[in-house]
């Protein structure tokens, strides 16, 4: 492969947004694209809120949080804190930064600008350059919980009840009748050697930019399609994944991971990557007739993020 190789990653705003890191650090080696999630987008206060975009947004410009793992490193409360202090809704955790951000978005929007030209406008204020960062849909689309107390939009179930009532069933409202961004549209017309589904919660993150309509088919027309397990060692590194599996009557481990990808988009992925202390369960899987392979999945510093990214770059060219 001559030219470098184009990749689009699709991302949630814990693994993929770290992924995304590795990918904007090993930029030179990679045309890449991160799509982001907009099924936890939500207004609030008067502003759009996109949290996992956000996530992306400060994770590639490196003011993300590291020890919570969401919003903006070195953060103040100010707003918030007034705000409680007035009776307001302060139940969503929203800093000084942050909320710049948001307000900045807000006036764009108002403008009358599309939601993808004003998270590309962010990502350059932000510093990011090189690698492009769009919504998986301008449309809305919604992610909704239906739950033992009841049917919940996304962040009243995520943030307002902390994901504890038991889950039943998701829906995503919207994904119907929600384009796909023009800007992932071009990408793929250009041509794209593969698609990596980062480690991000399929129910959360993933499923509602698949279900968006055409959208499995577009993909699966454009290039090979890597998944990448959030599942390490039988256990979920970060989120309620394990618990949500676990009353979807599945064991948190990466075969079972695995399995529910391949029940929800049959023959839509064509590679599957564990890892290296989920050797045992990437052998089941392979020897099940699908393509799995093995790597260091975790990522906690820039240089494990550049490391998978460039392993997933290698796993690319290898099967040019």
């Amino acid at each position: 492969m001559s030219r470098l190789p184009r990749i689009v990653l699709f991302s949630g705003g814990g693994g993929g947004a770290r992924l995304a890191r590795g990918f904007y650090g090993n930029r030179q080696h990679a045309d890449c694209l991160v799509v982001t999630n907009p099924g936890d987008d939500f207004e609030h206060l008067g502003l759009t809120i996109c949290p996992d975009t956000d996530s992306v947004l400060y994770a590639m410009s490196g003011r993300l949080d590291g020890t919570r793992g969401w919003g903006r490193d070195g953060e103040s409360w100010t707003v918030l804190s007034e705000l409680g202090s007035l009776g307001g809704p302060d139940w969503f955790q929203l800093g000084d930064k942050d909320i710049a951000l948001h307000m900045l978005r807000e006036h764009y929007l108002s403008q009358g600008q599309g939601l993808a030209a004003v998270t590309e406008a962010l990502a350059g204020a932000l510093g990011i350059e090189g690698v492009t960062v769009t919504p998986a849909t301008e449309d809305t689309l919604r992610t909704w919980v239906e739950t033992e107390a009841g049917v919940l939009g996304f962040q009243d179930y995520f943030v307002g009840q902390g994901c504890r009532p038991a889950v039943k069933e998701f829906s995503y409202r919207g994904c119907e009748s929600a384009r796909i961004s023009p800007a992932l549209e071009q990408f793929l017309d250009r041509g794209c050697d593969a698609v990596v589904l980062g480690p991000s919660n399929p129910y959360l993150s993933l499923n509602p930019m698949l279900a968006i309509s055409g959208m499995v088919k577009r993909l699966g027309s454009a290039g090979r399609v890597i998944a990448v397990s959030p599942v390490v060692g039988n256990g979920v590194i970060k989120g309620p994944l394990a618990k949500i599996m676990g009353e979807q009557g599945l064991e948190p481990t990466a075969v079972a991971w695995a399995e529910m990808l391949e029940q929800m988009y049959p023959n839509f992925i064509d590679s599957y990557v564990f890892d290296d202390v989920d050797h045992a369960a990437a052998s089941a899987w392979g020897a099940r007739g699908h393509r799995a392979a093995c790597c260091s999945t975790v990522m906690n510093s820039d240089a494990d993020k550049v490391a998978l990214a460039q392993w997933l770059v290698d796993e690319v060219m290898g099967h040019d």
